[in-house]
């Protein structure tokens, strides 16, 4: 035999050489839930070790993080149900907590990369990422919303809008509106190909955001589809976006591929709740060995072609590659 592919697998100096696959703590976003109030550290139900935080204890959760080598973050907020309504007013309020954790975290950290959350359904009564009624999603009538929400951040100081809301036009509507206010060096990380699938439950739950009535798939990708992630990110790539996420990430490989392929711009993916919480709670039962388990779904998301990679698994990650 003159090709024997295991010559090149030997040993690991070797393996390591021709690697053609490489994953640092840089590819990684860590998710990070915020609540008002102080003193607050809580572990969630749903998302085993994982915490929400108040501003005060989030600051030395960050100094860690980044002792470790995560620089970037995506800011979800936990918002109490007396400040939700129809409109998700509070979203854009200059009371919104939120924001002042987006001023001190970029005052306190200013070479962090700080990224948004641009939705209605965690500050909306009916759980919906549009207004709702009647069981109709309104999209045009949410876009000013969302622009309002979106505008709020970046004067907060946000380095990157992300709407994950996936009504139609919204990018080129964020864009507009932020260039009009002088931000146009404020990015948009667009939730370009995000499905209604079963692995958000965890995320949910934490965030208590899910619909009171009807469900999402009026306006989260079917499952089923392929290139209708083409079509999303043609018109969010048009329309001004800087980077496309893929939503959720493990069963949706082939589209993070697709989007690579065929777009020229970064590829992000969410390794979503459910994905974290399968592969955790497996672990603790003695299924998988916790840390083999996800190196090697990081790993696979991006082979796939995500340049980015939105995960719970970030901080674990970064704790075992610097040991």
């Amino acid at each position: 035999m003159n090709i024997r592919p295991r010559r090149n697998r030997k040993n690991s100096t070797i393996r390591s050489m021709i690697e053609e696959t490489r994953l640092s703590v840089d590819n990684l976003i860590y998710p990070v839930f915020v609540e008002d109030g102080k003193n607050i550290k809580k572990e969630l139900k749903s998302l085993p070790n994982q915490f929400s935080w108040s501003l005060d204890k989030l600051l030395n959760e960050i100094e860690y993080c980044i002792s470790i080598g995560i620089k970037s973050f995506v800011l979800f907020p936990v918002i109490n149900n007396q400040f939700k309504d129809s409109k998700a007013s509070y979203s854009y309020s200059d009371d919104n907590f939120y924001l002042n954790v987006i001023r001190v975290i970029k005052d306190t950290f200013p070479n962090t990369c700080l990224i948004s959350d641009v939705a209605m359904d965690p500050y909306s009564s009916d759980g919906h990422d549009g207004i709702y009624t009647n069981g109709l999603i309104h999209n045009d009538e949410t876009l000013p919303i969302l622009g309002k929400m979106a505008l709020a951040q970046a004067q907060a100081g946000i380095d990157i809008v992300g709407p994950s809301d996936m009504m139609d036009g919204r990018v080129g509507y964020i864009r507009e509106i932020l260039d009009k206010n002088n931000f146009s060096d404020v990015s948009i990380m667009s939730y370009t190909a995000k499905y209604s699938s079963s692995f958000y439950g965890p995320f949910r739950d934490v965030l208590k955001s899910n619909p009171k009535h009807g469900d999402k798939k009026e306006y989260q990708m079917n499952p089923s589809n392929k290139r209708e992630a083409l079509l999303e990110a043609d018109l969010d790539f048009e329309e001004g976006a800087d980077f496309l996420m893929v939503k959720p990430a493990l069963c949706y490989l082939d589209i993070i591929h697709l989007l690579k392929e065929n777009f020229n711009i970064p590829i992000t993916a969410y390794n979503v709740s459910g994905e974290y919480v399968m592969t955790y709670i497996a672990s603790k039962h003695g299924y998988l060995d916790y840390n083999s388990a996800m190196s090697e779904i990081l790993i696979s998301i991006r082979r796939a072609g995500a340049d980015a990679i939105l995960s719970y698994f970030a901080k674990d990650f970064a704790n075992l590659i610097s040991k």
